[in-house]
């Protein structure tokens, strides 16, 4: 009898695929063309194009529409079409992943394509990698892909005796934030749950109820505008614009809220990015990017918004943002909590340690996820992509947000639980955040700790 090469499935795999917790990837590709074909190998070998109307296989599913309705129509169609499949579960005799090909027009894209991953198979980082691995440069496909910037200025001011007190006050700040860190990571994930308001219904089975998905998009020289006046880094100005649009979103669904404690738990890559690989050198033993999952959660508080929002320094939420994320990112609570999932592993099992990250979840009140894509357009077998986003689904929240850049341009994609959270309004609060911290960093002619004071 042949024998079957099993390889173990990776520790957070198990977390993201067991009764406590399931998660999946739905990403979304919008083409410029139709897709009408194809391609298939025929009898000689030769790959070429055939007229394909029908489903095949098991994880490749084409719907059906009704035909002739205009692209307003269809982008309802597509809207209910990822919520339906969002809910749906994998089964687990069959691989966990699906292409779902919408030949449909919608008022984005010509034709539409969506992959549904199951999170176990890898992170957003994995999926990205294993994307570019099969699209190609539109411009010239023998081209390496380029991605934005990612390097700060440092600064080397200071004399040698500055740098030792510098260095000394940093190791007891590390200290410091790591054992708050740990300790409240540990408190929100078991004991305290963050209040019931406008975008946290506080009711179990969330993850299983539909959504709806709304996306928007920032241009990145914008973003950039933004970041140099404030000397802070991308994921810090979007980060705080989300933030602003989220307090402005409950303060005008309830002005009870506005104090309301809010936690946003943001997914940090734990990798040092240095460009994405093929899933050839990801899977490799020693590889600089590891395929797999490799992510940390940041419990991050959403700052409160004053009772009138006018008189607020908006700014504000980006620099509060940036202090935040900086100060969890140099603390050792996201490798103390790894730690804590392998003892829980160990002694109780994989279901624990899934229950722990629920928990984490399900205390609070929103997820922000983001990555980075390339600068040039991707095409698929000649076609081009128009536009690219990602959301998670199967996370017991009642809001996810995720961000993807592409093209100069950062889509942010929000998916929210159906019938409790106004998603149009929730986007066009985000959207006049943005514009409010647009224009006070164009107006601004302080500095960031200016700014703050």
């Amino acid at each position: 009898m042949e024998s079957i090469t099993k390889e173990p499935v990776s520790p957070t795999g198990q977390y993201l695929n067991s009764s406590a917790l399931s998660l999946s990837i739905l990403g979304v590709l919008e083409f410029e063309v139709p897709i009408d074909n194809l391609p298939v190998v025929d009898e000689n070998g030769e790959k070429q194009w055939k007229r394909v109307e029908v489903e095949f296989h098991n994880h490749v599913k084409m719907p059906i529409f009704p035909s002739g309705l205009s692209p307003e129509f269809y982008d309802k169609y597509v809207d209910d079409y990822i919520s339906k499949i969002g809910m749906e579960q994998f089964r687990r005799t069959r691989p966990l992943w699906e292409i779902h090909v919408i030949k449909y027009p919608t008022t984005t894209a010509a034709a539409v394509v969506i992959f549904k991953l199951h999170h176990s198979l890898g992170d957003g980082f994995s999926l990205m990698g294993a994307l570019l691995s099969c699209l190609q440069r539109a411009d010239n496909p023998s081209l390496p892909w380029t991605f934005p910037s990612v390097h700060l200025p440092s600064n080397r001011n200071g004399s040698n005796n500055n740098n030792i007190l510098k260095s000394v006050s940093k190791v007891l700040s590390v200290i410091s934030t790591t054992v708050s860190d740990f300790s409240w990571s540990i408190i929100k994930s078991t004991l305290v749950e963050d209040d019931k308001t406008p975008i946290r219904s506080g009711d179990g089975g969330i993850e299983f109820r539909p959504t709806t998905i709304a996306t928007m998009i920032f241009s990145l020289d914008h973003i950039r505008q933004i970041k140099t006046k404030l000397r802070a880094t991308i994921n810090d100005v979007i980060t705080g614009i989300i933030f602003l649009g989220t307090r402005l979103y409950m303060q005008e669904m309830s002005q009870d809220s506005s104090k309301a404690q809010s936690t946003a738990v943001i997914l940090l890559n734990t990798r040092v990015f240095r460009g994405y690989e093929s899933v050839k050198d990801m899977v490799k033993p020693n590889a600089k990017a590891p395929w797999g999952n490799r992510f940390a959660f940041l419990h991050v508080s959403i700052p409160h918004l004053t009772a009138d929002a006018t008189s607020s320094n908006p700014l504000e939420f980006v620099l509060k943002a940036q202090q935040i994320i900086s100060a969890k990112k140099s603390s050792l609570a996201v490798y103390l909590t790894a730690q804590l999932l392998e003892i829980l592993k160990k002694f109780k099992g994989p279901e624990a340690a899934a229950g722990f990250i629920h928990g984490t979840l399900k205390n609070t009140s929103m997820g922000i996820s983001n990555l980075m894509g390339p600068v040039e357009q991707m095409a698929l077998a000649n076609h081009p992509v128009r536009g690219l986003y990602f959301t998670v689904v199967g996370v017991p929240q009642s809001l996810c947000i995720t961000i993807v850049s592409y093209t100069g341009k950062l889509r942010v994609a929000v998916g929210a639980e159906k019938g409790f959270i106004d998603t149009p309004k929730f986007k066009c609060c985000v959207e006049n955040a943005f514009q409010m911290i647009l224009k006070a960093a164009c107006e601004s002619t302080c500095t960031p700790q200016q700014v703050r004071e």
